[in-house]
């Protein structure tokens, strides 16, 4: 037996399913408001909160400019696979819209694989007593963006 009206809206529910979950993961995924562009280490709150000498913020801005290009270079292909993801959404079946995603979803973890281990290498370069009033200042900044103290 064929059930043409029941098979098509299967397929269209797992498709609109499909797509919610991708839309949840990209906003789920997305970086912080804090850590989009904010170089903490040139912060004078910072600098002064966690007492960071010259030697660290250049260390720090080293990692930064070194991972820099890689990041461009994974954003633009997440971008790249999204766009083709977006496009896929309207003309093509489930397969290969499913298969789209986990392109996406590979490039999204390798970006976010490089971010991690460029905040791990910053991290690293202060002291254990730095990295205990970082996440202290860190959440002080977060809270003071949304009207807290």
């Amino acid at each position: 037996m064929n059930f043409p009206a029941i098979s098509g809206r299967f397929a269209s529910g797992r498709f609109a399913a499909c797509v919610a979950i991708v839309t949840a993961i990209a906003v789920l995924w997305g970086p912080p408001a804090s850590a989009q562009g904010f170089k903490w280490w040139q912060s004078d709150t910072f600098i002064r909160g966690l007492g960071l000498t010259q030697e660290q913020s250049t260390k720090i801005e080293a990692i930064f400019q070194k991972t820099v290009p890689v990041l461009r270079q994974q954003k633009g292909a997440l971008d790249k696979a999204e766009a083709d993801f977006n496009q896929m959404v309207e003309a093509s079946d489930d397969a290969q819209v499913m298969a789209q995603v986990g392109v996406v979803e590979a490039a999204r973890s390798e970006l976010n694989k490089s971010r991690t281990m460029m905040l791990l290498r910053m991290r690293r370069v202060l002291t254990p007593d730095q990295r205990v009033q970082f996440v202290m200042l860190q959440q002080q900044t977060r809270n003071h963006g949304r009207g807290g103290r």
